[in-house]
């Protein structure tokens, strides 16, 4: 039986960046990850592939719609599906050999199989050819998420279907109906309907984005209309019935929808299956989420766990430093993520990006705040591009003027988020936005005259 330092389960973005620092802090490691493929869910048959499914669809979409009004004629316009699915397997494929080089290079013992917990110290892992043990001094649960779906609804791989199944479609549906307005289904959504779907939206809820500023949700709801998704908002969802041919979705209250696929995006759920997380006396709540302390810590002492695992914002970024706090704070002393400053994006066309407290927050919890925003249509390197929609939304504190929060709908939102990230990590104010310099023509500026807006002196407005 090997003996590690550290025994990370799930080499998804939070454990195998967890593995690796570990490993240059000197500690041992092993790693176990039950998929051939190393990356977890997010670049397996998550985050990665459905970006580049989002690039190429864009691109087929502006060289049908775009191209002609920049002089660019462009005809016999057609999509190769299964090029276009082995392009996106062709950036997985390689990533995730770059991960498994980097667990080589940090000298991290890779597992392949189920991990199960036997108790707080021993893992049992158990593949198609062999089952063996490993222990180690402290182990760390990472096993991510996966798809949940409604009560009585079944995946079944033909007819409904979670995100995987619809980032590998072997045609273009001809009616999607997507079930969740959020991340997962707008992005995946948009994807389809480029490519010629019919894609319709059923959301719960009154309002699209979920958590997200309700104002930029409003704003994206209009866009998105405009391009083409239908929308049924306050859409309670009871069954999903299949004819051998045809999915039929039912509505509460309202009429049946007969489509080709549906895809389940409702949301996501522990990943907790057959872990032995009694056996280990680890503590979990209601919802299935493990139980930490601020060190991710769970009741069980020497077993910590991160990311989706625990709940929050499920992103791979937040996992990402989560592992890297945890194993940290385990072994030079000190780990800390500060989550007010955990950026969120989707990243749709326009995409929209999100860090800090939203106004509903603000207004829920009495903080008085100044609010400054600026158009991209009044910006120069949005002009030129023709990526006018959308804009950037910041909120200051109206005594200190800190950033409290940024909001942005716009081209490219996914990388200007980052400064407004950092601007909250290091307690910045509107005006340190304001009287940075940015570059001309830069889609940036509409930051700085964001921040200029907070104090109502913007230039080009």
């Amino acid at each position: 039986m090997s003996k590690f330092d550290l025994v990370v389960i799930g080499a998804g973005p939070g454990g195998y960046v967890a593995a690796i620092r570990a490993a240059q802090l000197g500690k041992s490691v092993a790693i176990i990850e039950k998929e051939r493929q190393l990356g977890g869910t997010c670049l397996r048959v998550g985050c990665i592939p459905s970006k580049a499914l989002l690039e190429s669809s864009h691109l087929f979409e502006h060289a049908g719609h775009g191209f002609a009004s920049r002089g660019i004629k462009v005809s016999g316009l057609e999509i190769d599906l299964g090029a276009m699915m082995d392009q996106k397997q062709g950036v997985v494929d390689t990533l995730a050999g770059g991960i498994d080089g980097l667990m080589k290079k940090n000298k991290i013992e890779r597992f392949f199989g189920h991990a199960t917990l036997a108790n707080p110290t021993t893992v049992q892992i158990t593949s198609e050819d062999n089952t063996e043990e490993v222990t180690g001094d402290t182990i760390l649960l990472a096993t991510g998420s996966t798809p949940a779906s409604l009560p009585g609804i079944d995946f079944d791989g033909q007819f409904v279907g979670s995100s995987t199944d619809a980032i590998a479609y072997e045609e273009v549906p001809e009616h999607l109906v997507v079930i969740g307005g959020g991340v997962i289904g707008l992005e995946l959504g948009t994807v389809w309907r480029r490519l010629g779907s019919q894609v319709t939206v059923l959301e719960y809820l009154d309002r699209i984005l979920p958590g997200m500023d309700n104002e930029l949700a409003k704003d994206a709801l209009r866009i998105f209309k405009k391009q083409g998704l239908k929308f049924h908002l306050g859409a309670r969802v009871t069954g999903v019935t299949n004819d051998g041919t045809k999915a039929t979705v039912t509505v509460d209250g309202q009429d049946s929808i007969t489509c080709d696929k549906v895809l389940m995006a409702v949301g996501r759920r522990p990943n907790t299956e057959n872990l032995g997380l009694e056996a280990a006396k680890v503590e979990v709540d209601k919802r299935g989420f493990v139980v930490v302390d601020n060190h991710y810590k769970t009741s069980a002492g020497n077993i910590y766990a991160i990311g989706d695992l625990i709940g929050g914002a499920m992103l791979a970024h937040k996992a990402e430093e989560e592992g890297l706090a945890c194993v940290e704070q385990l072994y030079s002393g000190y780990g800390h993520v500060n989550y007010n400053a955990i950026p969120g994006v989707v990243y749709t066309d326009p995409e929209i990006a999100s860090v800090g407290k939203t106004e509903e927050e603000l207004k829920e919890a009495g903080i008085a705040y100044n609010k400054g925003t600026f158009p991209f249509i009044a910006n120069g390197r949005a002009k030129a591009s023709g990526t006018v929609d959308g804009k950037v939304k910041l909120l200051a504190h109206k005594e200190t003027d800190r950033i409290l929060g940024a909001h942005i709908i716009g081209p490219h939102a996914g990388e200007l988020i980052a400064e407004c990230v950092v601007a909250i990590e290091f307690g910045a104010s509107a005006e340190d936005i304001a009287r940075s310099s940015h570059a001309h023509p830069t889609l940036s500026e509409v930051i700085k005259e964001a921040a200029l807006a907070v104090d109502g002196r913007t230039i080009h407005m």
